[in-house]
């Protein structure tokens, strides 16, 4: 059933959120069980979309999996059935591809449909061919599908990435853990959530240094073990939520936020008139004066992130004066600035940058999300905005955010989901 956002802005948010469990360590997390004949549990999984596909994904191959609790996960692979991931499945979300590393590594095969997921722009699975491939993976793309064979298992070697890559370097350490030898991953992802699953598969019994540096080494053992873990709480999360509160001029207490992991951010943040400070609780944000305008340039970690660039555009909408925002992740990551100025944002495109000249006020307007980030990007416009806001598509919003209505309103928000005749 389609769905909308009804918002009714002006009102600014005061409380507490909880930050949920990060969802892009949740989905590697999942395909991590792959990697052991062990029960692997998982707590603080969040309650999404791209989770539940993840898990659907899972079952179909036949992990057995339980709910422990609502947020605790425990799956077992005694019993797989397939190791092919077949395009109704993985089509749903992008991430599926990081089965093909865990299924060529311990059943040394695999048959994955190319993903898809979020409309940004092309995110190509050729680094994480490539990686398979030095690995010593026999690979073919046949009919839509990746297909890997390793009889003789995987064996090390040292694989220097072109550009960072989060979920390649994911894949590429889950499938490097069970080869043979060693492997050094060059240029590697340094985001906070491939820390924790090198942490994460390291309790499992695998052996990986250097995870948070540009260089990962991976000693390759037989076999890895069930753990237990925990998963940090979403850093891209805390950010939204610390966007919405400066731009309704709010104070909100972030909890369980990870400051650390979002340096770069807070430093923006900051320029723009936005304080940070930790309590008992969490991180307090608040606004200190007018939103000021900042030129942000999207970086790979430990730069500002490109899943907080929506909502940072929408917070310089009402900026006193003019900014831009440089796009070098993502092409096509600027849908939502049409949206935005439907409802009377100033914003010009030129290429990869936006040029945005802050006015007075918003106006509520019927608008429609592309991907996830700019579906919650239009609702914190709402939250700013004179009148009522509509925003459509929101099957977007779910897949990346738990119970984001019951958090707003809880924090005093006027915002309702209804359903689309």
């Amino acid at each position: 059933m389609l769905q909308k956002m009804l918002i009714k802005g002006g009102v600014p948010l005061r409380g507490a959120i909880p930050i949920s469990g990060a969802k892009n360590l949740a989905l590697p997390s999942i395909a991590a069980a792959l990697l052991t004949d062990q029960k692997l549990t998982l707590n603080n999984i969040p309650n999404l979309v791209d989770v539940n596909s993840a898990i659907e994904l899972l079952n179909y191959l036949g992990v057995e999996i339980n709910w422990a609790s609502r947020h605790s996960l425990i799956l077992s692979t005694n019993t797989l059935k397939t190791t092919e991931a077949p395009y109704d499945f993985v089509r749903k979300m992008r991430a599926s591809i990081l089965v093909l590393g865990p299924l060529t590594a311990r059943f040394k095969k695999a048959s994955v449909s190319l993903p898809g997921g979020c409309a940004i722009g092309a995110r190509g699975v050729d680094l994480h061919i490539k990686a398979l491939q030095q690995l010593g993976a026999e690979v073919e793309l046949e009919n839509g599908y990746i297909k890997t064979s390793a009889p003789a298992g995987l064996f090390g070697c040292d694989i220097s990435f072109p550009f960072s890559t989060m979920t390649g370097t994911e894949n590429t350490l889950m499938a490097a853990a069970l080869a043979k030898g060693t492997t050094k991953l060059i240029n590697a992802a340094m985001e906070p959530e491939v820390v924790e699953l090198a942490n994460l598969l390291n309790k499992m019994g695998a052996k990986i240094e250097g995870q948070g540096t540009p260089v990962i080494t991976i000693e390759g053992v037989d076999s890895l073990h069930g753990a237990t873990f925990d998963m940090m709480p979403d850093r891209i999360e805390a950010g939204t939520y610390a966007i919405a509160a400066a731009a309704t001029n709010g104070e909100v207490i972030l909890k369980n936020c990870r400051r650390d992991h979002l340096s770069s951010f807070f430093e923006t943040m900051s320029l723009a008139g936005v304080t940070h400070e930790e309590t008992e609780e969490g991180v307090l944000v608040k606004r200190k004066s007018d939103i000021m305008p900042v030129d942000v340039q999207t970086m790979q970690y430990p730069g500002f992130p490109t899943d907080l660039q929506a909502q940072f555009t929408t917070l310089m909408t009402i900026c006193k004066g003019a900014a831009s925002i440089t796009e070098n992740i993502f092409e096509n990551r600027f849908m939502h600035a049409p949206e935005l100025v439907r409802m009377g944002a100033n914003i010009a495109i030129h290429g990869k940058t936006a040029v945005i000249t802050g006015v007075n006020a918003l106006k509520g307007a019927q608008v429609m999300a592309t991907d996830l980030r700019a579906s919650v990007s239009l609702i914190i416009a709402g939250l700013v905005a004179e009148g009522e806001t509509a925003v459509n598509r929101l099957y977007h919003l779910d897949r990346g955010y738990e119970n984001l209505e019951e958090k707003l309103t809880n924090c005093g928000a006027n915002i309702k989901r209804v359903s689309v005749d």
